[in-house]
């Protein structure tokens, strides 16, 4: 046994579309944005993860920066090919060729057959010789701790960048769900739209991104508000460089629609619930991961809408691939809730 240890790796994935995370034995070992720089002329990969979105929106024409995923699933095979393939290099732990690699990647629980197939085959190309998928609820919930093979349900809102996932989860299964794509990405589209429109100054992604987590929040009102934040941009009138300052009310404002939207899909959750499971979460709560789950006030606003207590995972940012490696862990237990690629014709 100890022999083949050392000709295997096991890497649970996090294959976001904003970020990607890694772990292996345990611990993350990639952190990085879900991002790849290519060289147009020789198709090269030139940087991946941070150092690819230090060049994002600042290319000249020979370099192409892509993400390769959109709305939690792959839309662009090669670029997503060599953002995982550059991921697994740089944690540099590959023995050889004889290496056994293992992966649980997780993904959205409203994803297509085609879409599964294209995960597979990503993770084909890297050369992994197992592979197995994994709901992202299912592994948020495994991430914070619940114990998903009881017969108690447990509703998590994970707020990723691409979709919210909602699921009502139960006896290793997802027993009703919803899935929407309004999220951290589109959080940051809003706010680049509103700029644009309240303040006539053209902003990029990831000065849109600076803001969302400078003075991002769901509610008007805040009981420990953020100092206000210097905004840079292009002047639309005049195309000049200028800056204003924002603040977390101006914000909460623009942003009240996608809230509006993530309220409406976990109420339409909790009226598909079969009611002993009801009668579950309204002892247990709701519980939330995911990067959208550290916006100001998120909380607070899904409670005051639901009347239902709404727990903030300790670390939301790493549920979900905290959650996968525990299935990668012990795959044998956790049959039930993976997709082999045997699944998928």
């Amino acid at each position: 046994m100890r022999l083949f240890n050392l000709f295997q790796q096991n890497l649970a994935i996090d294959l976001g579309t904003a970020n990607t995370l890694i772990i292996e034995n345990g611990v993350v070992v990639i952190d990085e944005p879900s991002i790849v720089a290519i060289d147009r002329k020789s198709q090269e990969t030139i940087a991946v993860g941070l150092r690819a979105m230090q060049m994002h929106e600042k290319t000249h024409e020979n370099i192409q920066t892509i993400r390769p995923l959109k709305d939690g699933v792959i839309a662009d095979f090669r670029a997503a090919e060599h953002m995982i393939k550059g991921m697994i290099e740089m944690i540099g732990t590959r023995k050889s060729f004889l290496t056994h690699l293992k992966m649980v990647i997780c993904i959205p629980s409203g994803i297509t057959e085609v879409e599964k197939r294209a995960v597979f085959e990503s993770a084909a190309r890297v050369d992994s010789k197992e592979t197995y998928l994994i709901y992202e609820p299912m592994a948020a919930a495994l991430g914070i701790g619940l114990d998903v093979e009881e017969p108690i349900g447990n509703m998590i809102i994970d707020i990723g960048g691409g979709t919210t996932e909602i699921a009502v989860i139960a006896l290793s299964g997802i027993v009703c769900d919803q899935s929407i794509r309004t999220a951290g990405d589109e959080f940051t589209e809003t706010i680049v739209n509103h700029m644009r429109r309240t303040h006539n100054i053209l902003i990029g992604e990831r000065t849109a991104e600076q803001i969302k987590f400078a003075v991002g929040s769901a509610l008007p009102e805040l009981d420990n508000p953020p100092a206000d934040y210097a905004v840079n941009g292009r002047d639309l009138l005049n195309g000049i460089p200028r800056q204003i300052t924002v603040n977390y009310k101006e914000i909460a404002a623009a942003l009240d629609e996608s809230i509006i939207a993530i309220e409406e899909a976990v109420i339409r959750a909790l009226e598909t619930t079969p009611p002993e499971l009801a009668s579950d979460i309204y002892s247990t709560g709701l519980y939330l991961t995911g990067g959208g789950a550290l916006l100001r006030g998120l909380d607070k606003r899904l409670s005051a809408k639901t009347q239902l207590p709404v727990h903030v995972a300790e670390d939301p940012l790493t549920a979900v691939v905290r959650g996968t490696s525990k299935a990668l862990a012990d795959t044998r237990r956790y049959k039930s809730i993976l997709v082999p690629s045997s699944s998928v014709s």
